[in-house]
């Protein structure tokens, strides 16, 4: 496995390079994955502000890499950032987090000033990382956003995604930049509602309704494993999450905050139905 300091971060640039992203995508998605992005994009998006870069180890191999698009949302320039994936024998070093820190530089040197994506709000490690250790906020659940895009990943799950906003100049970004992540305090959400998977077979959530100022939407602490040994199981917590997030924000609630999970307690999303103070992070 290769060191942190011994891996390098830099756009793609040969052909060769953008070539060898795409077999990283197809080793990590699956040979049948049917929204590999080619060379040639990756290529020529940079031309217009996009990201394509890759994180390579001292044998220049390509270990990671980050891509995305940019363009206008709202009126204003922004970027989407599509993909993110570091191999297996490079995880757990940092080049997550330092790849998305690499691609906020080139987008804040562009004047672009807020990235959205989207991932699996059932990936606990993955909403975590993205909330409270890069202080991306979710604004939008899409049920089944991509379709069968034929990745071995999904196991045949929906793919029902959190669009999240990342204000790359936000208050409190430089917090999170220095290193300095945020988590929730166990005794600070004691006792608010939590929405589990209702009974075997009710396919649905145990009935959440907005009764509550702060509420909790729980999610598997490792859906990989539930996905892999046992996918009824793994549809069931799909289905509560998506009810869940259905009902919660449309009724005007909104997430402030993941909560990793205790011995005795689910990771859960925390939601509140309180407007935003704008005091920051």
């Amino acid at each position: 496995m290769p060191l942190a300091h011994q891996v390098t971060l830099r756009p793609l640039e040969s052909r060769q390079e953008c070539l060898a992203c795409v077999s990283l995508q197809q080793e990590i998605w699956g040979p049948e994955f049917v929204d590999v992005v080619p060379a040639t994009i990756l290529m020529v998006t940079q031309r217009v502000g996009g990201v394509a870069v890759g994180a390579f180890d001292t044998h220049g191999c390509l270990v990671g890499f980050v891509f995305g698009i940019s363009g206008v949302a709202d009126g204003v320039l922004a970027h989407w950032s599509d993909m993110l994936a570091v191999r297996p024998e490079a995880r757990r070093i940092g080049l997550g987090r330092r790849l998305k820190l690499y691609q906020r530089e080139q987008l804040l040197e562009h004047d672009i000033r807020v990235a959205y994506w989207s991932y699996d709000p059932l990936m606990a490690v993955n909403a975590s990382f993205n909330l409270n250790a890069l202080g991306a906020c979710p604004t939008e659940y899409v049920d089944d956003m991509y379709g069968d895009t034929g990745s071995i990943l999904h196991h045949g799950l929906d793919t029902d995604r959190l669009i999240v906003k990342w204000q790359l100049d936000g208050p409190g970004i430089e917090r999170r930049v220095a290193g300095k992540r945020h988590a929730s305090r166990p005794d600070s959400i004691a006792g608010t509602p939590l929405v589990l998977p209702g009974p075997a077979g009710s396919g649905v959530a145990n009935r959440a309704r907005p009764t509550s100022d702060l509420v909790r939407i729980a999610v598997p602490a490792d859906i990989v494993s539930l996905k892999a040994t046992n996918p009824a199981e793994a549809r069931r917590w799909q289905r509560s999450a998506r009810h869940a997030f259905g009902i919660y924000l449309k009724n005007g609630y909104r997430v402030v905050d993941f909560y990793d999970g205790s011995k005795t307690e689910p990771p859960a999303y925390v939601l509140t139905s309180q407007p935003r103070s704008g005091s920051g992070d």
